[in-house]
């Protein structure tokens, strides 16, 4: 099998000669202090060799209980948030059909997210489009009280006990969450749910190789065992002993850093594909959450072209030089699309009769890199073989391992998120939570002046 391929040209060009090669040791130091468990956020490493970690037995218990809830639903809903989630809507929103939701697949459940959001509208619609469905929820949560999806829990368990029956709906209710503690646990435990465990030592975004992300995936019906083939083979092909020039994740993160410190504060996922659109959110939120603290980080954007070149495609080309873009191009598509000709050919577009559409779409690449460049864009560029689970699995791995290098370069713990928890306790207080209460008078006499 072929490998995805890291061209870091277009963007070395714009550094001094030998800047990148001169970021081998701070990355070579950050990969060893990853491996040797000494760097920040040391707790939380249980990532770094999970794929060459998981048996075939694990995924065979994955895939049975995947099978059952495919045979037993006609949708799944996936409850949870942030890392919880993205991982898995990521790879299957790359992988389905784009129509999927419109096809009335019998073989293939309809799988929903919920659990992100707090929207009333939202909720409301989904369990009306739940009612005479039947549903599974696999809920995914280490602690069970994380707001959103505690909520949407609560909504959906009542909703499936009552139209499946308490007994029916013991066996297509799942728990991901933690071995020992917590409300889910708790409640997986009492009601008698199948439960997968959330290993304490992997965070949510970095969880998507853990039950959090391949039980979703297999119930979507893809290739957990692909999947995890994939990111095996860039566990190796980025580990410590491979020399500097070799390893995708260490020039990556040395390119990226390098750029930062040259002013370029913005990176911009871009990709030609629209299937690719949550894996971008995946990202964001693996590269925000792990290097935007101490007052430090490349803020991380993304963009779906060529749509989103007629909308931020002026910025990008003529706006404030502090971005840079990093490209995922897919070789070759799925299917098979010509260009038709047409006799009147009102459009001007006989040109292109006989023509893949990918062939198009290429060329509105290339065209595309070669402007932002000219325009003092530095770029990227992630070729994928195809989208499917095993290269989808390499992506995964590389952006891990990559993020990992790169925070420790930079010199903060990439493995901890404080300043996520300051809305919530200001939610709290503001709804009156137990044990909130002089939060909850402070807040309140702050917003009364």
């Amino acid at each position: 099998m072929e490998m995805i391929k890291l061209d870091i040209t277009k963007a070395a060009c714009f550094l001094k000669e030998g800047a990148v090669e001169s970021f081998e040791p701070k990355v070579a130091e950050a990969q060893k202090a990853l491996e040797a468990g000494t760097c920040p956020g040391n707790d939380f490493l249980g990532w770094l060799h999970l794929p060459s970690s998981i048996t075939p037995a694990f995924l065979d218990e994955l895939q049975a209980c995947a099978d059952t809830l495919r045979a037993n639903c006609d949708a799944i809903v996936v409850a949870g948030i942030g890392g919880s989630y993205l991982g898995a809507r990521a790879v299957i929103e790359a992988l389905s059909n784009a129509f999927s939701w419109l096809v009335n697949d019998p073989k293939n459940p309809t799988i929903l997210f919920a659990g992100n959001n707090i929207g009333e509208d939202y909720l409301f619609e989904l369990t009306e489009y739940l009612k005479g469905k039947k549903f599974g929820v696999i809920n995914i949560s280490k602690s069970g009280t994380t707001t959103e999806t505690a909520l949407t829990f609560r909504l959906l368990k009542k909703q499936c006990e009552a139209q499946r029956g308490k007994e029916e709906a013991k066996k297509v209710i799942v728990a991901v969450t933690d071995a020992k503690k917590g409300a889910a646990r708790t409640c997986a435990d009492k009601e008698g749910y199948k439960s997968f465990i959330i290993p304490d030592n992997v965070g949510g975004r970095f969880s998507v190789l853990t039950p959090v992300g391949l039980l979703p995936i297999a119930c979507a019906g893809f290739s957990i065992k692909d999947l995890v083939a994939g990111a095996q083979e860039m566990e190796k092909a980025c580990a410590p002993t491979v020399p500097f020039a070799e390893n995708p994740a260490a020039q990556y993160a040395a390119v990226r850093n390098g750029l930062y410190q040259s002013g370029k504060k913005i990176e911009i996922m871009v990709n030609f594909q629209p299937k690719l659109h949550f894996f971008s959110e995946w990202w964001k939120q693996l590269y925000g959450e792990s290097e935007g603290k101490d007052g430090k980080g490349i803020f991380p954007a993304s963009v779906d072209f060529t749509t989103d070149l007629h909308s931020m495609g002026q910025w990008i080309q003529e706006g404030e030089r502090t971005i840079f873009e990093t490209v995922i191009s897919v070789e070759e598509p799925e299917k098979k699309l010509l260009f038709p000709n047409d006799e009147e050919n009102l459009d001007g577009l006989n040109f292109l009769a006989g023509k893949r559409v990918d062939e198009v779409n290429k060329m509105a690449e290339l065209g595309t890199q070669l402007a932002h460049v000219d325009g003092g864009v530095p770029n990227m560029r992630i070729s994928v073989p195809k989208l499917n689970e095993y290269y989808i699995g390499q992506l995964i791995y590389f952006f891990e391992i990559a993020c990992g290098i790169s925070g420790n370069v930079l010199g903060v713990n990439p493995f901890n998120q404080p300043g996520v928890e300051a809305y919530k306790k200001n939610m709290f207080a503001l709804l009156d939570k137990p044990g909130y209460e002089a939060e909850s008078a402070a807040i309140k006499a702050r917003l009364a002046k």
